[in-house]
């Protein structure tokens, strides 16, 4: 018996998945995993692994659109190899991809291009606007959320870094920045 696993992922906590998750299941997927992860890389994303592994032989690994699961060529050809090596197809809901044939498999390879020079053109102006923005004397960076005397005060008091970490509700790695400029 093949199964077909659906796959939705948006980049940030407060973004919906439950579009995809109802279109992925109306599409035939009866087994969908979710998760809320950037798409720029592979790293950290669980539950695109999970899928990758438990995936068998004429089993589908549906996503609505093929950026929901890659966003450079690497990481999509590399996915693509992983399936393929397995013997599972990929398809995409709202795109005309299906790996099991070739016209799939090509209109896959243009979206995956078009994808990757998409991300790098919103970086670039990502990083013209900030650019601008500092020229202007408009950006200023993040604002501090650390209160320094109080993470001096505790360090002080001989209180480790992870104890100051959850009593400030900062990273323990912000603690340790902080303490390494003090002490410069």
């Amino acid at each position: 018996m093949t199964t077909v696993y659906g796959y939705a992922r948006v980049s940030t906590t407060d973004q919906d998945l439950s579009i995809q998750e109802a279109a992925l299941r109306a599409a035939g997927a009866t087994i969908v995993r979710s998760e809320k992860k950037s798409g720029t890389t592979t790293k950290g994303r669980d539950e695109l692994a999970t899928l990758i592994e438990f995936a068998r032989e004429g089993d589908t690994l549906m996503v609505t659109r093929i950026d929901r699961l890659a966003r450079s060529i690497a990481d999509l050809a590399n996915i693509v190899s992983r399936l393929e090596k397995k013997g599972v197809v990929l398809k995409a809901t709202e795109q005309p991809i299906d790996t099991s044939t070739p016209a799939g498999r090509a209109f896959l390879q243009m979206l995956g291009v078009f994808a990757e020079f998409e991300t790098a053109i919103r970086k670039e102006r990502q990083l013209e606007g900030i650019a601008k923005a500092k020229a202007d004397g408009v950006y200023k960076g993040r604002k501090i959320s650390i209160n320094a005397s109080r993470v001096q005060e505790l360090a002080a008091m001989g209180k480790g870094a992870t104890a100051i970490a959850k009593e400030l509700g900062i990273g323990r790695a912000s603690v340790y920045r902080h303490l390494a400029e003090v002490a410069k």
